[in-house]
Order: C-alpha cells, then structure tokens, then sequence
C-alpha cells in the first residue's frame, strides 16, 4: 500500500513540470513542422495578458489559447513573422511582448540602469574631498584671538 501511493506521488511530481508544456492543444497544432516551429517560436516570445509571467504558449488562459490560434492562422495565411508580431503589437500594445522592442518609448527602460549606474560612478571618482573652510577663513581674526586669551578655560 504504501510502496503504491509512493509511486503514484511520484508520478504527480514528475508531471507536474510537464503541465505547463501541454498548454498546447492538438487542436491547435498545425500540421506542417516548419509553421508549427514558426508558431511556437512567436508563442515563447509574447506574453500572456492574463497571467503576464508566462508566455502564452505556456498559459492555458483562454485568452492566451486564442493568441496561439491567431498566430496559427496568420502563419497558415502567409504573413511573415515580423507582420504577425507587428499585428499582435498594434492590436495588444508593446506590454504584449516579453523582450520589450528598444524605442524611443522604451529608452529610459533600456538604458536606465546603465545611466544611473555611469552617474554614480562619476560621483564617487571625481568627487573631491574639499575643506569646508579655506585656510583665510579658518585663521581667528585679531580680535578673535584677543577675546579667546581673555576668558578663561571652562572647566
């Protein structure tokens, strides 16, 4: 009994990372191999909408079904990849894709960290340790030093 249901928690664990590579219906898959490599290549690169942590060819979302159907047929109908991904971008938004495209609007996104981390290096190495007082300022004055020899130390 027990050597049973050590198998079968077994079995669950290793089909669980399998799930995710099943979101892919048979239904869906078309049957020439060079499209449906095509197919899957575009699915890695989108993002699901409703999970937005995987990619909709790992998403069993509905919504991520109907992106892997549209690109299916946009492929069966002859488009580059180039125009399907220029499709779902316009109809979606740039949020869709995984890989941000760099643009002007996704400068700042890109670049950011490198700029920030530039900025602060030249902080740190041209920075320099300068008095807060130049020497003129720091000598007592005449008077000064007269006033400070007549009082007395404070003890």
């Amino acid at each position: 009994m027990a050597r049973q249901a050590a198998s079968i928690i077994l079995a669950i664990l290793l089909l669980l990372p399998v799930k995710s590579v099943l979101a892919l219906e048979p239904s869906e898959m078309l049957k020439d191999p060079a499209l449906e490599a095509r197919a899957r290549a575009l699915s890695a690169e989108l993002r699901c909408l409703v999970c937005q942590n995987q990619s909709i060819d790992e998403s069993e979302a509905p919504l991520a079904r109907d992106l892997r159907v549209l690109i299916r047929e946009r492929l069966a109908a002859g488009d580059s990849d180039a125009a399907i991904m220029d499709f779902v971008v316009a109809r979606y938004g740039e949020f869709v894709l995984l890989r941000p495209r760099f643009s002007l609007a996704t400068a700042l996104l890109w670049l950011g960290p490198f700029v920030i981390l530039a900025a602060a290096t030249a902080f740190i190495l041209l920075r320099r340790r300068r008095p807060i007082f130049s020497d003129a300022e720091r000598a007592l004055s005449a008077e000064e030093k007269a006033r400070l020899e007549s009082h007395p130390p404070v003890a």
